[in-house]
């Protein structure tokens, strides 16, 4: 018998754009009208923590407008069906994954509804606001930051999702640029490992040319129905 199907998904900034969520960074370099450098760094919370905090504040308050999409449904009900053979990456920072049914994700890039203190390191869900310098459930000092990980920070879970990587059978990209590492080198940890790779993608990334298939157009479409046949494929095998 043939050991259970193992499967990495890793979605980017695309799966949630579907949704309503403006993605990571628009044309002119911007994100969400706002220089990387003033909202995304150590360095800019260090100079200006409150300016920091009502972007995040304003980002995490934008999350009730916003539902899951066909994409994120589709991939609850794969990881319904694999259990513990799917690994869910998500560089998002919002909880669709979470709200579309999913409960094995792992936020490389941190959570919006999530603090983090700077004082005893824990992390904590968070819906309200960060502004206004609330005091650590855990330990009381007033160091919350947004558990956000900013340029120049470690992803959370590395050793994890590399030990997932070389494990699975398939890895599929869901979303993604192909330029922010490390993210964007998964597809080849993968591929050396002997998986499968297959990408679901708007347009071509800038690592299209790394996959074994693509398929491009829009996630809420896509995502659906290459579950729907990988779990058909499932009814007589357990291998893509």
């Amino acid at each position: 018998m043939k050991a259970p199907l193992k499967v990495v998904v890793l979605t980017g900034a695309g799966i949630s754009a579907e949704s309503g969520v403006p993605t990571f960074r628009d044309a002119d370099g911007l994100w969400e009208g706002h220089r990387v450098e003033d909202v995304a760094t150590p360095e800019a919370y260090e100079a200006s923590p409150a300016a920091v905090h009502r972007f995040y504040d304003a980002r995490r308050a934008a999350l009730d407008a916003v539902a899951p999409n066909p994409a994120h449904t589709a991939l609850a009900r794969l990881e319904a069906a694999l259990g513990d053979g799917l690994l869910l990456v998500t560089q998002n920072i919002d909880d669709l994954h979470e709200r579309g049914g999913s409960t094995r994700v792992h936020h490389m890039h941190g959570e919006l509804r999530s603090a983090l203190c700077r004082g005893c390191g824990g992390r904590t869900p968070w819906t309200g606001d960060l502004g206004d310098f609330p005091p650590c459930p855990s330990c009381g000092v007033t160091e919350l930051r947004p558990d956000v990980v900013w340029f120049g920070e470690i992803p959370y879970g590395m050793d994890e999702i590399q030990d997932a990587l070389a494990e699975a059978d398939l890895f599929v990209s869901v979303g993604t640029s192909g330029a922010v590492y490390p993210a964007a080198g998964f597809v080849q940890y993968a591929a050396g490992y002997g998986a499968r790779t297959l990408e679901l993608n708007l347009v071509p990334s800038d690592g299209s040319h790394l996959f074994d298939e693509c398929r491009h157009g829009r996630a809420g479409d896509l995502v659906p129905a290459w579950v729907d046949e990988l779990l058909a494929s499932l009814g007589g095998d357990s291998r893509p």
